[in-house]
């Protein structure tokens, strides 16, 4: 067993204490022959510190592609040539979205936006939305919006949402590489804000974005620092027309090693799998990942890209014996 193994079971498994990045950097460098004593470490300290429920959530975009800003690893940026337009959903299909999301088992739904921030339309029809999907869904509402003022936090928590997602989405070294329309400090500034606010956050990344094992770590313990309720994490899946859109997809080795580094790094926080696992990992993929320290994923389709289907997540959890978080549970 290697010497970073050794340390991080006294550590994070025994005493609940974070790998500091310098630490996370030497798992992100661990050999192969070490993964599968890695993933079940991770595996430990996942069922130890967060137990064996799993948190389902769906997601559902209230205004797709048009977005002013330059993520490059976006198709949804109206900057690049990428086939996602400026759609807009109208508020019966926002809420008969969160009856089939609720239907899935899921307890969280999230309303996501591809804009900078939420102008007064998008926050109005916020609004009605979460006010008509309460009125006839039993099930918990989420939102990213982007970067908010101090009114608009308060506003969201005015209207009963409960979680807010914004994502670093890479190390701030590695940041001005990927978006150059705004900083990593801005979106720092919008977590805290949230932090703050009482609102849960929920703030992960991509990886695969062209950044070092170095940067990965990074990304890691700023994640940690920051001590969100869940992290989402993304692999990359180029998006045709984008700038990241020729960049190789993260092997699947890398990915594992990432996912059990990221939860020794925080031992107690939800590690949601997001985005492109399954171009990364593939079904055996997914079910390593959630035998190596994932507790929650993304069921269905996401924003722009499609996922596995939502029964064979269901079914996958089932044969793990892993339970589906009650609604309950979450309040």
């Amino acid at each position: 067993m290697s010497e970073i193994l050794d340390r991080a079971r006294a550590q994070v498994l025994t005493d609940g204490v974070g790998l500091d990045e310098a630490q996370i950097l030497e798992v992100l460098r661990s050999p192969d022959e070490d993964l599968p004593e890695l993933l079940q470490l991770a595996h430990d300290v996942r069922m130890k510190w967060c137990g064996p429920e799993v948190e389902v959530e769906g997601i559902i975009s209230l205004k797709t592609g048009g977005c002013p800003e330059d993520c490059h690893f976006c198709s949804q940026s109206g900057l690049f040539a990428s086939p996602v337009r400026s759609v807009w959903l109208d508020i019966p299909s926002l809420v008969e979205a969160a009856k089939q999301t609720a239907a899935t088992g899921a307890t969280e739904f999230c309303i996501v936006a591809a804009v900078r921030g939420p102008d007064k339309r998008l926050m109005q029809q916020m609004r009605e939305g979460v006010k008509a999907i309460k009125a006839e869904v039993d099930i918990q509402v989420a939102a990213s919006l982007g970067m908010l003022t101090q009114e608009q936090v308060d506003d969201l928590v005015d209207m009963g949402v409960h979680r807010y997602n914004h994502n670093l989405e890479t190390c701030e070294s590695h940041f001005p590489n990927v978006v150059t329309t705004h900083t990593w400090e801005e979106r720092w500034s919008t977590l805290k804000m949230v932090r703050d606010s009482g609102m849960e956050v929920c703030c992960g990344g991509i990886l695969g974005l062209g950044e070092s094992l170095e940067q990965r770590a990074e990304f890691a313990a700023q994640l940690a620092q920051l001590d969100p309720h869940e992290v989402p994490m993304n692999f990359l899946n180029p998006r045709p027309g984008t700038p990241l859109g020729d960049q190789p997809v993260v092997e699947g080795k890398d990915a594992l090693r990432a996912i059990a580094a990221f939860r020794l790094a925080m031992p107690r926080t939800i590690l949601r799998f997001a985005g492109g696992r399954e171009i990364t990992l593939g079904d055996l993929g997914t079910r390593d990942g959630l035998l190596g320290g994932i507790n929650a994923v993304i069921v269905g389709n996401y924003l722009t890209t499609l996922g596995r289907p939502a029964t064979a997540d269901l079914e996958l959890l089932q044969d793990l014996k892993m339970p589906v978080k009650a609604l309950s549970a979450t309040i």
